[in-house]
C-alpha cells in the first residue's frame, strides 16, 4: 500500500505553489505509506542545459561523490552554471547538448543519480512530508506541475534512494509515482535490456517509467504510450507520469488500486484517497470521480 498524488495549474506560467500543494495531498495520505515521501517538480525549463541532483551523503564522502561528479560531467562536455549541496542532496544545473542517455549512464557510476532534466528536479528520502520538506524546502517551490509520493516500505529496505518518484533513467524530464505490482516485471525489463536500456534499481515503477520514455522518444504521443501500457504491463497498478509538459495517469482493468481525481478549468488533482483533493480545498464540497477501470487520460499545460 502507498498513497501517490499528483497535480497539474493548467493555465499557469509556473508560480503556482505546486511544492505546497503537493505537501498538503500527501499529508492528507501518509498514512499509506510512513516510510518515506518523494517529489517530482516541475519548474522554469533550461533551454540550453539540465538540472542533476544526486545522492551524495554528508562529509569527506560527498565531498568525494561531488569531485567524482564534476568529472564524469566534464567527460561529457557539461560545464556546471550553478551547484549546491542540500541535505544529502547534490545539485547541480549545468550548460549541455549532448547525449543525455550515454550522460546518464556515465554519470551514474560517479554516485547515485536522483533525477535529470531540463524542468524536473525529484526530491525523496525517508520520512514524512513535513520532515522532507524541512530539509529540502519543498513547500517554497513554485512550478506548473508535480508528483507526490508516500511509501509503505515491503519489498525493499527503507532508504531515500528506495523512495518513489523515480525518473526514466537514460531520459530527460520523465518521472513517476506507483502503487501496485507489475508481474512481468522482469519479462519486460529484459526486452529493454535487449535494446541497450540500463537499469539502477530493480524496482518496478523504474521500468514502467523507461518503458514509457522509450515509447515518448519513438514520437509516440504520451496518451497513447499510457493506453498501450495497459495491455503490456501484468499486476495490479494504478500510476501517474509527468513529463516537461504533461501529466497522465493509467489504471489496470482490475482498478484495485484506488485513484480519484479532481478537475476544473484551471487545474487538475489526482490523488490515491480523496482527503488528498480535500486539503487542497479545505470546508469545500468537490465534485470528484474516480477514473473507470483500464482507463488512461493525460492533460498538458500552457507553452
Amino acid at each position: 500500500m502507498c498513497g501517490i498524488a499528483g497535480i497539474m495549474f493548467k493555465n499557469g506560467g509556473g508560480t503556482e505553489p505546486a511544492g505546497r500543494a503537493l505537501i498538503d495531498m500527501l499529508d492528507g495520505c501518509q498514512h499509506r505509506g510512513p516510510d518515506s515521501t518523494g517529489f517530482a517538480l516541475y519548474g522554469d525549463v533550461l533551454e540550453d542545459g539540465l538540472r542533476l541532483r544526486f545522492f551524495v551523503g554528508e562529509g569527506e564522502e560527498a565531498d568525494a561523490a561531488v569531485a567524482r561528479i564534476g568529472s564524469a560531467l566534464a567527460k561529457h562536455g557539461a560545464r556546471i552554471v550553478e551547484d549546491e549541496r542540500v541535505g544529502s542532496n547534490y545539485r547541480v544545473r549545468a550548460s549541455f547538448d549532448g547525449d543525455i542517455r550515454k550522460l546518464a549512464y556515465d554519470v551514474e557510476h560517479a554516485a547515485k543519480v536522483i533525477s535529470i532534466g531540463s524542468s524536473l528536479e525529484i526530491v525523496k528520502d525517508v520520512g514524512g512530508a513535513h520532515e522532507v520538506d524541512d530539509h529540502y524546502g519543498v513547500s517554497g517551490f513554485h512550478g506548473t506541475h508535480g508528483l507526490g509520493h508516500v511509501r509503505l516500505a515491503t519489498e525493499s529496505a527503507v532508504k531515500p534512494e528506495a523512495a518513489h518518484p523515480f525518473w526514466a533513467t537514460g531520459f530527460a524530464d520523465v518521472a513517476i509515482v506507483h502503487n501496485g505490482q507489475i508481474t512481468n516485471y522482469w519479462k519486460m525489463r529484459r526486452r529493454l535490456e535487449q535494446r541497450d536500456y540500463a537499469f539502477t534499481t530493480d524496482n518496478d515503477s523504474e521500468l514502467i517509467a523507461v518503458y514509457l520514455a522509450d515509447k515518448l522518444s519513438q514520437g509516440i504521443a504520451l496518451k497513447d504510450a499510457l493506453a498501450a501500457s495497459i495491455d503490456d504491463l501484468d499486476g495490479t497498478f494504478s500510476f501517474l507520469v509527468s513529463t516537461r509538459d504533461e501529466i497522465g495517469y493509467a489504471k489496470d482493468r482490475l482498478a484495485v488500486k484506488p485513484m480519484i481525481m479532481y478537475e476544473t478549468d484551471d487545474l487538475v488533482a489526482v490523488a490515491s484517497e480523496e482527503v488528498s483533493l480535500n486539503r487542497l480545498f479545505p470546508g469545500q464540497a468537490l465534485n470528484t470521480r474516480e477514473p473507470p477501470p483500464g482507463t488512461c487520460a493525460t492533460w498538458s499545460r500552457s507553452i
